[in-house]
């Protein structure tokens, strides 16, 4: 894959991509594609199949919660691993976790047990924490110029993953006597074939101990950076917004009278609005910076929020959840440009650690606070589908407090 346009005027000709950056990215966009499947499959049955196991009503988004809280709990040690024994054993570690992790889930669902199914989730948690760092593997062997583009043509590969999984649901959700098992034993295939991409792998190790995750700076100091926290709040609020409503869509569909067809339908859609405008998105970040493109995408967001607010018929479910998945590509991709530019080598098994332990946090609590909104704030489906919407408000008010705190240090305005 290839930079395909041509350089601008504020480009010089040796601006140029190696091969062995092309094939890595060709790799993690394969990667992402296949064994990103396994990630909408989940989240499309994860909740339905928890309304056939948890006890309490509450509780059926809580396998969704523990894939997420694993992805965050898996962050702060698969980092400083990858860091000194390579990418490729972190991502293996992860295809191995998302096997492991779905072959439980089935034994859960065979044996009617809420608690094992819970214990695949947390397995299956690890991979998507494997999976969140393909996007920053992509920048390892890229030009500078390069990143913001490498970033989102390796989320560009879940334009493959949005519509097999969905797809990949309607089929096996139904080919044995236990719903879902069929799914599951599909996502255990995609991780064994997923499995062999990454022998094609090629990032070197880090040298010795030049940037050992040991020679950089505390968490706290890096807290403490604008140039760090801003990014960390902004992608943090983008994923975890997502995520809370995604995780009640299936629920308020099925709820709201249709069926789990239209359900997998909606997530699809949704998922192609995620993946679909990385192809520019880099583009855009390169021209007109990383903070606007950010900021347009809590615009977004918002107002992707209200449509949902409107009314509960199809085409509102499919609106609302385009509007929510375009907003996370533009606040999730802007706040990654942005962080990759804040820190340097000697930073980054920690920075990339911390990132994603904070945002998978927030998102384990926005995946716990979806299932509670939809099934206990309300009397009804509609009421709790709203109750979802509403909430996102205050978050994205944070979001925009960041930005513009950032925006006005005084450093920034001497800039402009």
């Amino acid at each position: 894959m290839s930079d395909s346009p041509a350089p601008q005027a504020a480009e010089p000709a040796t601006q140029i991509v190696d091969a062995r950056t092309k094939r890595n990215l060709s790799v993690l966009v394969a990667a992402q594609a296949l064994l990103g499947s396994q990630v909408a499959m989940i989240f499309v049955i994860g909740g339905l199949a928890g309304q056939m196991l948890a006890p309490n009503p509450c509780l059926v988004t809580l396998p969704i919660s523990l894939i997420v809280f694993g992805s965050m709990t898996t962050a702060p040690w698969l980092s400083p691993l990858m860091q000194r024994q390579g990418r490729q054993t972190g991502f293996f570690i992860g295809a191995i976790a998302g096997l492991v992790g779905s072959a439980i889930a089935v034994m859960g669902l065979i044996q009617g047990s809420f608690l094992l199914f819970l214990l695949g989730s947390y397995f299956t948690g690890i991979y998507v924490s494997a999976q969140g760092f393909y996007r920053f593997a992509a920048t390892d062997t890229a030009p500078e110029f390069f990143k913001p583009k490498a970033i989102s043509y390796v989320l560009a590969g879940g334009l493959v993953s949005a519509i097999l999984g969905p797809q990949l649901v309607k089929v096996t959700t139904d080919l044995t006597a236990i719903p879902f098992v069929g799914t599951y034993f599909a996502a255990m295939a995609l991780n064994i074939i997923g499995m062999g991409l990454f022998f094609f792998l090629d990032i070197p190790k880090p040298d010795g101990t030049a940037h050992s995750p040991s020679s950089g700076r505390s968490y706290l100091a890096l807290l403490h950076d604008p140039k760090i926290a801003v990014p960390i709040i902004c992608a943090t609020v983008s994923y975890g917004l997502m995520n809370l409503v995604m995780t009640s869509t299936p629920l308020a569909v099925v709820g709201c009278g249709f069926g789990t067809g239209s359900a997998a339908d909606v997530v699809s859609g949704h998922v192609l609005a995620m993946f679909a405008p990385s192809f520019f998105t880099g583009h855009l970040i390169a021209r007109f910076g990383a903070e606007k493109i950010v900021a347009t995408g809590l615009v977004i967001l918002a107002i992707g929020s209200g449509v949902a607010l409107m009314g509960v018929e199809l085409v509102n479910f499919f609106a609302a959840l385009i509007l929510l998945g375009l907003g996370w590509n533009f606040g999730f991709i802007g706040a990654t440009a942005m962080l990759a530019k804040g820190h340097g080598p000697e930073d980054q098994g920690r920075v990339q650690g911390l990132n994603d332990m904070l945002v998978f946090g927030g998102v384990t609590l926005a995946s716990l606070a979806s299932g509670g909104l939809m099934n206990c704030s309300g009397s009804s489906p509609e009421a709790g589908w709203s109750a979802v919407n509403m909430a996102m408000a205050p978050f994205l008010m944070l979001a925009f407090g960041a930005l513009l705190w950032m925006r006005l240090r005084p450093e920034n305005l001497d800039q402009d």
